[in-house]
């Protein structure tokens, strides 16, 4: 983050929003947003939006997974495949 090119001032956003919204595409570097001082906003685009998102998602899943293994809710890749070939052996026959 560039603290001159990525804080702005509300007023700054009421003036030149065009500008601001290309510096924000062309950087894909966040741009906060303050107001009497104090930050109040953060303006991004959309791709790395997205992409922010995702990462949040997966660490969710990862942190969910370790927690599950933690708690015993877990099976053993052996067991896994082990019931797989069952159900598939019985819908077969």
């Amino acid at each position: 983050m560039n603290i001159k090119t990525d804080i702005k001032p509300v007023t700054f956003l009421k003036a030149k929003a065009a500008d601001l919204l290309k510096q924000i595409n062309e950087t894909h570097r966040p741009v906060i947003i303050t107001q009497n001082g104090e930050p109040k906003a953060v303006l991004q685009d959309p791709k790395s939006y997205e992409n922010m998102r995702n990462a949040i998602g997966i660490l969710k899943l990862i942190s969910q997974g370790e927690e599950d293994i933690r708690s015993g809710k877990s099976k053993s890749q052996e067991d896994v495949f082990k019931g797989i070939d069952t159900m598939l052996k019985a819908k077969l026959k």
